[in-house]
């Protein structure tokens, strides 16, 4: 017993070696102010142009703070995680990092300290970054003005809290490669997939995850979730009554809004408002490169479901009621669209997908994002109706405009909207 205990102990005591010597990097030297890069504005501005495509302020502001000065709290299934300050503040941000700091932590997920960084910072999908891109990155946000952001300590559970750990999900799950060129492929579509794929990280939203948080590659786009949210597949329509062209997708990712599909609300409401600061070219490409990964890709088509809807003789008075007097005007089933852009719901990917997320979020959370620039709006309707009432109104909406299977678990995922799940 003695010997198996032991060589028990011994096995641990080598595993404790290995991962520490598998995850210890050494520290890069810090930088002094006048070691900051001075890059001419041309660079400048085409790292502020990749830093909107990687929706990099989204993820390091905290709600009311300073862009780029971190603080948001990201929940995962591990515990909470908050984003780092990345203003160039020499003691709480990355003001004393030189940019192969920068890069390390953009390609391996190290930090400057040597230090491993949690995979909530998509550095496997940064790892396909150019050097030149990198340093464009670096250097707007060097440009930025220093904020002193004191961020909150992670929250995780144990032993998720114990960063070596991380290097054996880095084993499994990153593969540190830049992307090459597909020569089969035109310039435009090679574009497109090298942000898609890279910076942009759109799979990391759109692609299911597996127990340790890792993307599940054989499933790429295939749909996920994201801050309570169902981000639809991108390898498939989901809504085969009206599908996506290039150009359309395009508009979408530009303006959050396109017709025939509707508006781009809750986390890509931010995407798009970002990539509305990209150029016409990288978003074009980046349409074109999605709009490949589908094989039902084409024309719009007309919707199944005939406008007026399918009568539902099981809805509650109430409820129609409710239907009529907060969304009938907006959503006509005319064809019209008004200064809030809002299209029949017989359009809607958000009635039609297989989860009632969606819908459910924006019943309860409207759509905010665009209404100072004229684009696309709908009021919140959580402090004006009950989780009975919305959960109704969802199961009429889909009912009415869809030929589609009952929803299940709706009054839960009104609950979790409320809760901000």
């Amino acid at each position: 017993m003695r010997r198996i205990v032991s060589g028990i102990i011994a096995v641990l005591v080598l595993a404790a070696i290995a991962v520490f010597a598998f995850s210890w990097r050494s520290s890069i030297a810090p930088i002094s102010p006048p070691q900051k890069p001075v890059a001419d504005q041309k660079t400048v501005w085409h790292g502020a142009a990749l830093a909107a495509i990687g929706n990099c302020a989204d993820c390091h502001t905290a709600p009311g703070g300073q862009p780029y000065a971190g603080g948001l709290p990201v929940p995962t299934p591990f515990g909470t995680i908050y984003a780092s300050n990345i203003t160039p503040d020499p003691d709480s941000g990355i003001g004393k990092w030189s940019e192969d700091a920068f890069r390390r932590a953009m390609h391996q997920g190290v930090d400057r300290e040597g230090r491993q960084l949690y995979p909530a910072f998509p550095y496997d999908h940064f790892t396909k970054a150019t050097d030149a891109d990198v340093h464009a990155l670096y250097a707007f946000l060097m440009s930025k003005p220093p904020v002193k952001n004191s961020i909150p300590a992670n929250d995780l559970k144990f032993p998720f809290n114990f960063r070596p750990l991380v290097t054996g999900w880095k084993i499994l799950f990153l593969r540190e490669a830049r992307l090459d060129p597909d020569s089969s492929k035109s310039a435009e579509w090679n574009r497109g997939r090298y942000l898609v794929e890279g910076l942009g990280h759109c799979g990391s939203c759109h692609t299911p995850r597996n127990a340790l948080g890792a993307e599940q590659k054989g499933r790429a786009y295939a749909g996920g979730v994201a801050e309570g949210w169902s981000a639809p597949p991108l390898n498939s329509s989901i809504v085969a009554a009206h599908k996506w062209s290039v150009d359309q997708l395009a508009e979408y990712l530009s303006t959050g809004w396109a017709k025939q599909h509707g508006a781009a609300a809750g986390p890509m409401a931010s995407v798009a408002t970002n990539l509305g600061q990209a150029s016409t070219e990288d978003v074009h490409a980046i349409a074109a490169y999605i709009a490949s990964l589908s094989p039902e890709t084409g024309s719009p088509t007309q919707p199944v479901v005939a406008p007026g809807g399918n009568p539902v003789k099981d809805a509650s008075p109430e409820t129609v009621a409710i239907y009529n007097g907060a969304c009938a005007k907006c959503h006509n089933d005319r064809g019209e669209v008004g200064p809030s852009k809002a299209l029949s719901l017989s359009l809607s990917t958000a009635v039609r997908q297989a989860d009632a997320s969606n819908a459910v979020n924006v019943i309860v959370n409207g759509i905010d994002a665009y209404r100072t620039e004229g684009g696309p709006y709908m009021p919140a309707f959580g402090g004006m109706l009950t989780n009975d009432q919305i959960a109704s109104l969802a199961e009429y909406v889909r009912a009415r405009y869809t030929s589609q299977p009952k929803w299940s678990g709706v009054k839960q995922k009104v609950s979790q909207a409320r809760e901000g799940m």
